[in-house]
């Protein structure tokens, strides 16, 4: 089996102890040589300072290549655009473009009045300044706003046009769910490289929440086995099944895979380690 490329997605800390989940999880992680690491952002750009922050630090301290993310929600044009500049100032030059979710007490995403309407917006304002890579969000289930996967991969088709250069996915169960979203994208005519997110399971029940949140399907499948493993075997089931995941994806053709870490490293890196991806050299903080 081919070894691929891996990724991984951190978020920014809030507190003391959340800083040294994150510091210890990127040390842990490392030396595994990822393409890139992103950083998200809070529901309703509620932790602009943070991610900030936390990007500067991975790309000065630890040597990573960081993609930030940046969201469209309740800044203006100026605002946003004034973030992208001083990420490129800070030496930072991936971003993670997303119109990003409805601040916290609102149904639904509003633009500001004087900001980005959506991503593609976004996407082509950073595009034209020419000193970024961009990446953005695929949904191969349906967007909890959009109608159906059609709509999902025209939005997608909008946003490589607009000028990013990969997208990476929202997490899925099942690998087929993805080859199909694949297929259509390519059928639309997208070339850019489509990275599946990989989600490795530290609890079920969370599991479960971040898909209904995001519209993933839950198949009886997964159900069925975690409610057999109980909590004594919930840990084995994760690896075994996060595992057999990536290999599929593999098999098919697959050769970057971004992974959610949620700040954790230790499944994390026994699913890389079943992939036969190892570290590279001991790490070594930047001075």
């Amino acid at each position: 089996m081919t070894t691929p490329a891996i990724s991984f997605e951190f978020f920014p800390p809030r507190n003391l102890d959340q800083s040294f989940r994150l510091w210890e999880t990127a040390r842990a992680l490392a030396p595994l040589g990822p393409d890139f690491v992103s950083v998200t952002y809070g529901a309703g750009g509620t932790t602009r300072q943070l991610t900030h922050e936390a990007v500067t630090a991975l790309a000065s301290h630890y040597g990573l290549n960081v993609a930030a993310h940046l969201t469209c929600v309740d800044a203006t044009r100026d605002e946003t655009m004034q973030i992208v500049a001083d990420y490129a100032a800070a030496g930072v030059h991936e971003i993670v473009a997303l119109r990003g979710d409805a601040p916290q007490g609102q149904d639904r995403f509003t633009p500001h009045a004087d900001g980005f309407a959506d991503s593609v917006a976004l996407i082509e304002a950073i595009a034209a300044r020419g000193d970024m890579t961009i990446r953005c969000g695929a949904y191969p289930e349906p967007h909890p706003e959009s109608p159906d996967t059609a709509a999902d991969v025209a939005w997608l088709k909008r946003k490589v046009d607009a000028g990013a250069s990969s997208a990476m996915t929202q997490f899925f169960f099942d690998a087929e769910t993805y080859f199909r979203f694949r297929d259509a994208c390519a059928a639309a005519g997208i070339d850019a490289p489509i990275i599946p997110g990989i989600l490795p399971i530290q609890s079920w029940a969370g599991a479960r929440r971040f898909a209904e949140r995001c519209g993933t399907s839950v198949p009886q499948w997964a159900e069925d086995a975690f409610a057999a493993a109980g909590k004594e075997g919930e840990a084995r089931l994760a690896l075994d099944v996060c595992v057999r995941l990536c290999e599929r994806l593999v098999e098919g053709g697959v050769d970057r895979l971004h992974f959610y870490t949620l700040n954790k490293p230790d499944l994390v890196l026994k699913v890389c380690a079943g992939l036969g991806i190892e570290p590279k050299s001991p790490f070594s903080q930047v001075a």
